[in-house]
C-alpha cells in the first residue's frame, strides 16, 4: 500500500502540471480569438462607449456572429477554474487553495458578466424595436450592462484575475518560472488591475487592455514551462510524494 502510494502520487502532479497549462494555453488563445473578432465584428469593446441605441442596433445586425464569440469568451474565462483547480493541486497547501479559489471566483464573475450577451441581450435588442418599449428596453440594457458587466464581469473580473495571476506567480516562482517571467506576470496583473478604475480614470482603460494582451502571451509561457517541467523516474525509491511537488512550489518538507 505504502510504495503504491508513492509512485502514484507523481503521476497526479505531472497530470495536474499538464492539466493546467492546457487550461492555461486553451483561455489564452481562446481570448485572442474572441477580443480579435469581436473587435472585427462588433467594435467591441468601444462600441460600449456608444450611446445604447447604437449598440443594440448593431447587435441586431450581427447577433448570430456577436453570441457566437462572447460564448467563445465566456469559455475562456470559465477555463481559469479548471486551471486555477490543477494548479492548486500542484503546488498544494494553503497557497494552492488559494489559487483554486481566486481562479473559481474570477471564471465565475467574468462568465456571469459575459453570458448576458447570450442570455439576455438578444430578448432586450428585440424589445427594443417597439417603440412602445424602447426606452423600458435601453434602460435595462443599461442596467444589466452596469451590474453584469462592468460590476461583477469586470471590476471584479479584474481584481480576481490580477489576485490569481499573482498568486502563481508567488507559487511557481519559486521554482520552474524564471526571475523574467515573474516580472513580466506581476506586471500584467498590475496593469489588469488598473481596470478597477475605469469608471474614474478613462486613461486605464489602454493600461488594462494592454495588461491583458501581456497575460495572454504570459499565460502561453506558463503553459510551456509547465509541460517542459522535468519528469523523473517514478520508482519507489527515487522519489518521495512530496519531491515531485517541490518541484514546482520549492517548499521544503
Amino acid at each position: 500500500m505504502g510504495a503504491q502510494t508513492i509512485t502514484q502520487e507523481p503521476v497526479t502532479h505531472r497530470s495536474a502540471a499538464r492539466l493546467a497549462a492546457a487550461a492555461l494555453a486553451l483561455a489564452s488563445v481562446l481570448a485572442i480569438a474572441g477580443f480579435t473578432v469581436l473587435g472585427s465584428i462588433f467594435q467591441y469593446p468601444q462600441i460600449l462607449e456608444e450611446p445604447t441605441s447604437q449598440i443594440l442596433a448593431l447587435f441586431r445586425e450581427r447577433q448570430g456572429a456577436v453570441v457566437t464569440w462572447f460564448l467563445v469568451l465566456a469559455l475562456s474565462a470559465a477555463l481559469m477554474a479548471p486551471a486555477g483547480v490543477f494548479l492548486g493541486r500542484l503546488v498544494g497547501g494553503t497557497l494552492g487553495a488559494w489559487i483554486a479559489r481566486v481562479g473559481i471566483a474570477a471564471a465565475a464573475v467574468q462568465v456571469i458578466g459575459l453570458l448576458r450577451w447570450a442570455t439576455v441581450v438578444p430578448g432586450v435588442s428585440q424589445e427594443a424595436l417597439d417603440p412602445t418599449r424602447r426606452a423600458d428596453a435601453e434602460a435595462r440594457f443599461e442596467l444589466l450592462h452596469n451590474l453584469l458587466g462592468r460590476l461583477i464581469g469586470e471590476t471584479f473580473g479584474y481584481a480576481l484575475t490580477a489576485t490569481f495571476t499573482v498568486l502563481v506567480v508567488v507559487a511557481l516562482g519559486r521554482t520552474i518560472l524564471p526571475r523574467w517571467m515573474a516580472v513580466i506576470g506581476v506586471a500584467a496583473a498590475a496593469l489588469i488591475a488598473t481596470g478597477v478604475v475605469i469608471p474614474l480614470v478613462e486613461a486605464a482603460s489602454l493600461s488594462n487592455f494592454a495588461g491583458y494582451v501581456v497575460w495572454c502571451l504570459w499565460l502561453l509561457g506558463v503553459a510551456a514551462l509547465l509541460l517542459r517541467a522535468p519528469t523523473p523516474t517514478v520508482t519507489a525509491t527515487s522519489i518521495t510524494p512530496t519531491a515531485w511537488g517541490r518541484r514546482f512550489t520549492g517548499r521544503r518538507p
